[in-house]
């Protein structure tokens, strides 16, 4: 704290913070040139940092005063090292590192939090990781709190869960904040049984970890748990909060339990809980999700801010159940908000357009996607288009467009085109469907079974032999299903 009391200390530095453009910040600069201040490196260290933290849209600016600064400071250059971890570029923070140890200055636990930063979030350095972590090591500094944790979100960015793993056990002392990072970085990495033993072990719990643990359940396909520790929490009588709910309602979604996503909402309103952007979206899709349109859209437009994720949401929701059109409609609504869609947005108005069977809609949807938003199609996108031609009966069109993908066509689009076939009772054209899939998928016995009906929804039963067959010379175990009775 003392460090930042210094900090703004100088009036010069001072009146920065209340610069509202560059016009304003040169001014400054002029009068530490013409009062002779400019050859103080302390002082221009503090500038260049003051710019780069209260405005970094102007940090290339700050990086030309350093550039000038024959001794700028750690806490400088650090400065610009954390604004740049945040930034677009990430990568242009080990610049600043560079200079440091050019300069034959230590770098601190703030250089290498900010520089883990980096690593984790940008693909051009993150094969630096490694190398961090040594000199992490080499300076000392691996016993710092934020410097786990850092590394530990590095390690999970990185995929490197053993690693994680051996990381964690080397941490003699590792506080909440490392704790809570490891159940986030093993609950992301789909190990949930390693995350809920770091999390039981752990000496107290606050509202985060709790949050994490719960989160952690429902992004590993375990949502009854994640809900069953959400009342744990509730009953020690932590403080919910929005983030808490938001995981709830996921856990909902995925169950599609829709009492419980009421009850839900109901607690949300009772405990006064601020419906932001992120809990607002939560409860759209959760209702949409589990069938209560009407309520999701309720949501929706009562909802004071909205973000494309919000749109996304009940546009995908109104398709879903059955609002073709209304959904094309909705979308239209949205750029008329000047909200720019994503590809999230174009899956769901194309699901819309199938619905509605808009198919030239459709279409110019597709196509704007692609030139307009320059959005490259995903492999869901292609798919929706062969649901969208199929769904019409325009079943060769779909064929067609299967074969001018410019990708290998996936087992989705081939299952639109078997779904499709099915409807319109084209026995060859499934037979070819349910073959690519069998030739994508042939470990799977999905692909074999569905071969093996559509020979038997047209009674060939040769056919059926024959996939019988093969599934068994193949080794290929068909599943057994399981009722709701029996679960």
């Amino acid at each position: 704290m003392q460090a930042l009391r210094n900090f703004f200390k100088h009036p010069t530095i001072s009146i920065t913070e209340t610069c509202k453009n560059l016009k304003q910040i040169n001014q400054i600069h002029s009068q530490l040139l013409v009062n002779g201040f400019i050859n103080d490196p302390d002082l221009v260290s503090k500038f260049a940092a003051s710019i780069a933290l209260k405005h970094p849209s102007n940090i290339e600016y700050s990086v030309q005063i350093l550039d000038h600064c024959h001794n700028p400071t750690v806490f400088a250059l650090n400065s610009l090292i954390r604004v740049y971890s945040k930034s677009s570029t990430p990568e242009k923070s080990f610049n600043f590192y560079k200079s440091m140890l050019n300069s034959n200055k230590k770098p601190d636990n703030y250089t290498f939090t900010f520089l883990i930063k980096s690593c984790a979030v940008s693909n051009v350095v993150r094969d630096l990781g490694l190398v961090v972590h040594a000199a992490v090591l080499k300076y000392g500094l691996d016993h710092d709190p934020h410097v786990q944790s850092g590394l530990i979100s590095m390690y999970a960015e990185m995929g490197l869960l053993e690693d994680l793993k051996d990381l964690f056990m080397d941490v003699y002392d590792s506080d909440l904040v490392t704790q809570t990072a490891m159940v986030v970085a093993c609950a992301k990495l789909g190990d949930i049984v390693f995350a809920r033993q770091v999390f039981d072990k752990m000496p107290e719990w606050d509202v985060v970890a709790w949050n994490a643990m719960i989160a952690g359940y429902v992004q590993c396909g375990e949502p009854l748990n994640g809900l069953e520790l959400f009342y744990r929490m509730e009953s020690k009588g932590l403080k919910v909060n929005e983030a808490s709910m938001v995981s709830v309602l996921s856990a909902c979604t995925r169950l599609g339990a829709l009492d419980i996503g009421k009850r839900a909402h109901e607690y949300i309103a009772r405990k006064k809980l601020k419906i932001d952007v992120t809990l607002g979206s939560a409860l759209v899709d959760m209702y949409a999700k589990c069938g209560d349109i009407n309520m999701a859209m309720e949501v929706f437009w009562g909802m004071k801010e909205k973000n494309v994720y919000t749109w996304s949401g009940a546009i995908g929701g109104l398709a879903m159940n059955g609002y073709g059109e209304e959904c094309v409609e909705l979308y239209r609504r949205m750029l008329h908000e000047d909200v720019k869609p994503n590809e999230v947005t174009f899956t769901s108005v194309l699901k819309g357009c199938s619905v509605a069977g808009l198919v030239e809609e459709g279409c110019k949807l597709f196509e704007s996607m692609v030139k307009e938003y320059a959005i490259e199609p995903q492999l869901e996108h292609y798919g929706c288009m062969v649901d969208l031609y199929g769904l019409s009966g325009r079943l060769n069109e779909a064929l067609k467009f299967i074969y001018n993908m410019p990708v290998r066509p996936h087992a989705g689009a081939w299952g639109a085109l078997l779904k499709a076939c099915k409807l319109y009772n084209n026995v060859e054209m499934a037979e070819l469907a349910s073959r690519k899939m069998v030739e994508l998928e042939g470990e799977k016995d999905g692909a074999y079974v569905e071969l093996s009906n559509v020979y038997a929804d047209f009674n060939r039963w040769d056919g059926v032999h024959d996939v019988r067959y093969k599934m068994k010379s193949k080794r290929v175990v068909k599943v057994p299903g399981v009722s709701l009775i029996e679960t």
